[in-house]
């Protein structure tokens, strides 16, 4: 088998609405198509994460809540690769987003930071690897 990358992440929200202007007016993600489906009383939103990737985010009726920390067992967390972290803290923080102290990489020497979606998903934004 051939892998030739990671073509979504999916997203279970509690609140549709709510996620869907975090990704959309604070991560600035564009929406690619926008679905409800009656039957799950459901809908799935796809995002285009540059001109390569996506979210797809969902929601569903009663979804159990999950363990969200960066040590959980499970998907640890979702990292967007970005060109300047000072930059990206700066704008999180101008539209009232908590972002952690800038860490290092210990291996790559690359600057990266953690924040929280509405549902606490940990999001790492990692500086561009030259």
């Amino acid at each position: 088998m051939k892998l030739n990358g990671i073509h979504h992440v999916a997203i279970i929200c509690s609140d549709y609405e709510k996620s869907k202007r975090f990704y959309t007016d604070i991560l600035g993600l564009k929406v690619i198509n926008e679905t409800y489906r009656e039957d799950r009383k459901s809908y799935k939103l796809d995002l285009a994460v540059g001109d390569k990737y996506q979210i797809e985010l969902f929601s569903f009726p009663k979804a159990p809540k999950r363990p969200s920390y960066p040590e959980a067992r499970g998907l640890r967390h979702l990292a967007f690769e970005i060109d300047s972290i000072e930059q990206a803290i700066k704008e999180l923080t101008d539209k009232n987003i908590a972002v952690e102290p800038i860490r290092i990489d210990e291996i790559t020497g690359k600057k990266f930071t953690f924040f929280s979606d509405p549902d606490d998903l940990p999001i790492e934004l990692y500086e561009k690897y030259i």
